[in-house]
Order: C-alpha cells, then structure tokens, then sequence
C-alpha cells in the first residue's frame, strides 16, 4: 500500500487561482482594464490545440482576457518573431504564452526571445532564466515555478537537501535546478548521458523527474522518505515515475495527472495579472 502523502496540485492551483481572480478584478476596477494574455500556436498540433483551449478557459475563470494568435504550419521564424515582436509592442497585451514545441523549421529561442522579458509570463527567456538564476526580480518557469510552490505548500524546505533533477530542458529541467539552488538545495543534473542514473536518484532528499520517458523513475530508487516531483506527462496519463512503487518508499509525491500540471498553468494566470499590474503602474 502507498505510504506517500499525496501533493495534492489541484486544489492548491484552485486557491492560487480564486486568489488571481480577485487580483484581476480589483485591477480591472482600478484601471478600468482587465489583465490580456495572448496566446500564440503555430500549427494544428491536437494536443497543443487542447492545452491552449484549457488555458484560455482557465483565463476567463480568473477574469483574464485571451487573445489567441493561431498562424500556419508553414509560419517561418522571421515571421514568427514578427508576430511576437508586435505583441510585445502592444500595451493591450500584458503576457505572452507562445505553445510549444512548434516546427523543426522554427528558430524556437529566436522565437522566445522576441517576447519582451516584462511580458514573458511564461518565463522562457534569457532574461527570466537570468533572473531566476541570479534572484533578480522577474518570471519563473511555470512548471518549476509550481514544483517551488507545492514544496512551500507541503513544508519541504529545499535548504541543506540534496536534490537531483532528471532532464535538463531551457524551460523546464535547468530552471527547476536554478530555483532549487537559490533555496539552498545541493543540486545534480541528471540526463541522458548519466552513468548510473539509479545511483545519482538514490541519493536524491527530492527528486524532480522532467525528462519525458515514462515510468523512468523506479521505486527501489527512491530515497524512503525523499519527495517526489513528477513533471513528466506521457500517453496514458503516465508520469516519468513510476507512481505506485515510488509512492511505497516516498514522503511526498505528485500525482499525474493533478499534481504539477495544475500548477503550472496557475503560475501562468498569476505570473499574468502580476505582470499586468506592473505594466499598469499599480
């Protein structure tokens, strides 16, 4: 039987949420504009259809107006940064959600960069990885960003703690180190070229899974006691970990799905109505 205490991200994101929702209505109330995140989908991919469908959605429920930017298959980079150049440049868009992953014809970092950093709610740029890197003021990744707020969330202090995160994507795996390390983690890097990926987890006080393979994580690998990030979401609604074994020798782990995933597009709405305030002046 499970012994782990479920991170419960759903209801977590739900409060983050209602919270961002009265954020956006006092704005709303004050300048007489409500907070605007513009979404940008290059092709017809089903699942980045969905997601985006699901964000919007989300949006309106915490008073955030969409604007949604759907551009061919065939869209190229220059024209792609065109885009978001001129969203950039608009004063009625407060945030800037580009879907990914888009073509292999696309320069995706030339792509991200063409987001102004005060609009980049989504924390995908130098700039923002900068700032998370460096503790500056600015955006996090909102993946890693919710991972940071579930551990608050369940009293898991990252300081003097031994974290080891499995991937190392721009947005996602380097981030979650990034932001681990500023909260006095001792980090590792994990990858597809670590030797004896099992023995670095082992040692692992918190694991963060980010690398899109399922199952990849086993239970006998799990610290007992360590907790457990799974950031993974692959066919089947099956995580990077492999729940049921982890979650015999774990503290605390993620569900997939409501564990992570609701914090990451909670951290976009909030990250959204911040940025719409600072651009506003309020």
């Amino acid at each position: 039987m499970p012994q782990a205490r479920i991170m419960d991200g759903t209801a977590l994101a739900r409060r983050i949420v209602e919270d961002t929702a009265k954020k956006a209505a006092d704005l709303k109330e004050r300048t007489g504009t409500a907070p605007t995140l513009a979404t940008v989908l290059v092709g017809a991919d089903p699942a980045s259809v969905t997601y985006v469908r699901m964000k919007q959605n989300r949006s309106r429920k915490a008073g955030i107006e969409s604007r949604h930017v759907e551009l061919p298959a065939t869209t190229t980079t220059a024209e792609l940064v065109a885009t978001l150049t001129a969203l950039s440049a608009d004063p009625a868009v407060h945030g800037i959600l580009l879907q990914h992953p888009m073509g292999a014809h696309i320069d995706e970092r030339a792509a991200f960069e063409a987001i102004a950093p005060e609009k980049d709610v989504d924390g995908v740029t130098f700039a923002s990885f900068a700032a998370m890197s460096f503790g500056l003021p600015g955006f996090v990744s909102c993946t890693p960003g919710g991972m940071m707020r579930l551990l608050d969330e369940y009293g898991v202090d990252p300081s003097g703690k031994r974290a080891v995160v499995v991937g190392r994507s721009a947005i996602l795996g380097k981030p979650a180190g990034m932001l681990l390390l500023a909260r006095d983690a001792t980090v590792t890097y994990c990858h597809s070229r670590t030797r004896d990926l099992s023995a670095a987890v082992r040692e692992a006080d918190i694991v963060v899974a980010a690398v899109g393979r399922p199952r990849l994580i086993r239970g006998e690998d799990v610290k007992p006691g360590a907790v457990v990030l799974d950031a993974g979401y692959n066919a089947g609604n099956v995580g990077d970990v492999d729940f049921d074994s982890a979650a015999e020798r774990a503290a605390l782990i993620t569900p997939v799905p409501g564990g992570v995933g609701p914090m990451t597009i909670a951290t976009l709405l909030e990250q959204t109505v911040t940025g719409a305030a600072r651009q506003l002046g309020v």
